[in-house]
């Protein structure tokens, strides 16, 4: 046996030969001008015909990258949306599959929130473990019987209208 004998198994498909001529016509599959019409032409990748880089659009201004514990967006990115986990909404009703007497968490549903709202009523007497409840919901929850325990108190709501001050009278001034 000599290495000139030596045959591969499996069959050798040659790369496409595009720009010669033949059965493909006049342009050979390549349209007629510019640069990606020219033999040995090449385009890097990002390149935008003398246009700005796309990673040159968005400048490393402070909060443009994705800091730890940051969750504001860059006004550069704005449009650019991240996909999180919006809070589940459930009505009442939704619960009166469950059995009498059973504890249900968020975690239950497969989620991390849920927000309980009152459209419908609920039949069964439940134990709710880590819920968001609207008012009215909440009342409905109660009056059917059903207990409610309250997420734990580490997780604090902020108001959005800042420390609340006590005002001086006009006596206090003087």
């Amino acid at each position: 046996m000599n290495l000139s004998e030596l045959k591969s198994k499996t069959k050798r498909k040659s790369a496409k030969r595009v720009g010669r001529g033949g059965k493909r016509g006049t342009y050979s599959g390549k349209g007629t001008k510019g640069q990606k019409s020219r033999a040995g032409s090449y385009v890097r990748p990002g390149f935008r015909g003398g246009d700005n880089r796309l990673w040159q659009l968005f400048p490393k201004l402070r909060g443009a990258t994705k800091k730890h514990g940051s969750k504001r967006v860059h006004a550069k990115h704005r449009y650019f949306q991240l996909r999180h986990d919006k809070v589940k909404v459930l009505n009442l009703d939704f619960f009166n599959k469950f059995e009498d007497g059973k504890k249900i968490t968020p975690e239950l549903l497969g989620r991390k929130e849920v927000k309980v709202l009152s459209e419908g009523s609920l039949k069964k007497r439940l134990e709710f473990n880590g819920f968001e409840f609207s008012k009215s919901a909440r009342d409905k929850i109660l009056k059917s019987g059903s207990t409610i325990n309250d997420r734990d108190s580490s997780r604090q709501r902020v108001s959005l209208k800042g420390p609340s001050r006590p005002t001086k009278t006009l006596s206090e001034h003087e």
